[in-house]
């Protein structure tokens, strides 16, 4: 848009595209949401990268739940992930990314509920559940559509827009962990939000069924992860088993023989085995994660070990950023120029053993400069 669209009766000052500091209209969701976007002279790929960068600041671990082939329960697996998360007393948001199928709505209960616009962004939809410390919080398109039944017919660019409005727009608050329920496929939205992710504290869980069918499909998503050099947690076998109603004895609908063979000759590990249960089907019918519900099941049981594996890359992510930082700041000691005057005042001879004594105090080997 050349300044001649701009009409020049317009009080507000000239913006310079080029200030090393554009400005900032404080709003918290993006320039499609805003009344004022066609008029609005401001930077908007300024203000998007601001977005995405605040939301993400406040974000500990994303966990994104994958599964390349459609129909094996990502979403299942998704909704009691976060649930079982959040009843372990961390703070739990669950981004529905799955555009075509939007049913994190459903799972928590939120079935014909719409997203409400403020300046600090879209809300969230906040789960509630006895013994939760705090709500779930989801973000779902299905909130911003006319109705349930609505289909969404977009090609790659609304698609990509989205990915950064589900991150950026909603208003996620500070998270301990954030569980992206992730379409089928390694298209378009997925390489959008890997891209957007990349530099943040990401995980990948995962989902199949013991089908060939859906193995081969899963083969396909682990090497993605592995050769975009995502941290794959592991998978989580979704119709592993039934238990029988009567006897109370445990039998297999499909061979899994060939699933162990191949997860192994991949690398990667088997964390869970959720059973073909009635119950879990009907809890996420009525909108109540069973791993809530239930928590003493068999279903429950069955997701914790996933649960566990979510919390231990945290904690490894945070140890090692923890390290990190401390390693900095004893570099920085070391460096300082106090230090450096209070070493001059020791006689030579001595000078480089007391460097090297308060190195490994400081936990960093002495710098290979260093004069004495």
């Amino acid at each position: 848009m050349s300044v001649s669209h701009f009409p020049p009766s317009d009080p507000r000052p000239p913006h310079d595209p080029l200030a090393l500091a554009p400005e900032d209209c404080g709003r918290g969701h993006a320039c499609q949401f805003c009344p004022e976007e066609p008029d609005c002279r401001l930077e908007k790929g300024h203000h998007e990268k601001r977005l995405l960068e605040s939301r993400l600041a406040q974000v500990g671990q994303i966990i994104m739940v994958m599964a390349n082939k459609g129909g094996v329960g990502k979403s299942t697996v998704s909704a009691n992930l976060a649930a079982g998360l959040a009843a372990q007393g961390y703070r739990t948001g669950v981004a529905d990314a799955d555009i075509h199928g939007p049913n994190q709505s459903r799972f928590f209960g939120f079935v014909g509920e719409r997203v409400r616009i403020s300046k600090r962004g879209l809300t969230p939809q906040a789960f509630t559940a006895p013994g939760l410390a705090q709500p779930i919080q989801v973000g779902s398109l299905a909130f911003m559509m006319e109705s349930d039944d609505t289909p969404i017919v977009w090609r790659d660019a609304y698609k990509h827009d989205f990915m950064h409005h589900l991150i950026g727009s909603f208003d996620w608050g500070p998270l301990d962990f954030l569980v992206i329920d992730m379409p089928p496929g390694t298209g378009n939205e997925l390489i959008t939000l890997a891209d957007l992710l990349e530099g943040h504290d990401v995980a990948v869980m995962l989902v199949t069924t013991p089908q060939e069918v859906a193995l081969m499909d899963s083969l396909k998503a682990i090497r993605f992860c592995q050769e975009r050099g995502l941290p794959l947690l592991g998978v989580v076998e979704n119709m592993a088993g039934v238990t029988c109603p009567h006897c109370g004895g445990d039998f297999h609908l499909f061979p899994r023989a060939h699933l162990a063979e191949a997860l192994a000759k991949a690398g990667v590990s088997s964390l869970a085995q959720i059973p073909l249960s009635p119950a879990l089907a009907s809890g996420s019918d009525a909108g109540r994660p069973i791993v809530l519900d239930a928590p003493n099941g068999i279903e429950a049981s069955a997701f914790m070990p996933a649960v566990n594996a979510c919390i231990t890359q945290a904690k490894a992510n945070f140890s090692a950023a923890a390290a990190d930082s401390l390693k900095a700041m004893n570099q920085q000691a070391q460096q300082a120029p106090e230090l450096e005057q209070a070493l001059a005042a020791v006689p030579a001879e001595q000078r480089e053993a007391l460097r090297s004594e308060l190195a490994a105090l400081l936990g960093n080997p002495p710098a290979e400069d260093a004069t004495p």
